[in-house]
């Protein structure tokens, strides 16, 4: 989370509260919600180390609030996230990891475990859609999100298919 904070710190300085608004207003329903409190002990952790700064303002008839803006070592962090490629393919997946290890322990069977995994996927697949379906038409990052979310989970159940072929 912290360099999601970063990007939205680089716009504008802001506090806690305001940054929460502006994740929520970006990525909407699509988004898990975050947690206030996550928010502000990421900033001070990114205050400690130098990402971001923070000062107090002092408002009279209400509580005083800390805005936090990046500072220069925040944005030679936010550049470089920007410039590295995220994470590619799951070589390392854990469920597939199950599916091979599971005949030699007789504790599993693999066409259980393929069957328990597709339920599972075909859940997330309906709660994104009706997500999907409950998402205001403007708000062009959620949907994308989600819609990006349901490509890979058929993705996901396409391979399970392709699973289920070689191996049961």
């Amino acid at each position: 989370m912290r360099l999601p904070l970063l990007a939205l710190l680089a716009k504008e300085p802001a506090y806690g509260y305001e940054i929460k608004q502006s994740l929520e207003r970006t990525f909407g329903a699509a988004y898990p919600q975050l947690n206030i409190g996550q928010i502000y002990v990421t900033l001070t952790r990114m205050e400690k180390t130098g990402l971001v700064c923070g000062r107090e303002i002092v408002q009279a008839r209400k509580p005083d609030k800390r805005v936090y803006e990046i500072t220069e070592t925040g944005r030679q962090e936010l550049t470089k996230w920007f410039a590295e490629p995220t994470e590619g393919p799951r070589v390392r997946d854990e469920f597939f990891m199950k599916l091979v290890l599971a005949p030699d322990t007789d504790l599993a069977d693999q066409l259980t475990l393929i069957n328990n995994q597709r339920r599972h996927y075909l859940n997330l697949l309906r709660g994104l859609n009706h997500l999907a379906a409950g998402e205001d038409r403007e708000s062009r990052v959620s949907h994308l999100l989600i819609e990006g979310a349901v490509l890979h989970l058929q993705a996901d159940l396409d391979w399970l298919e392709r699973c289920q072929e070689e191996l049961t």
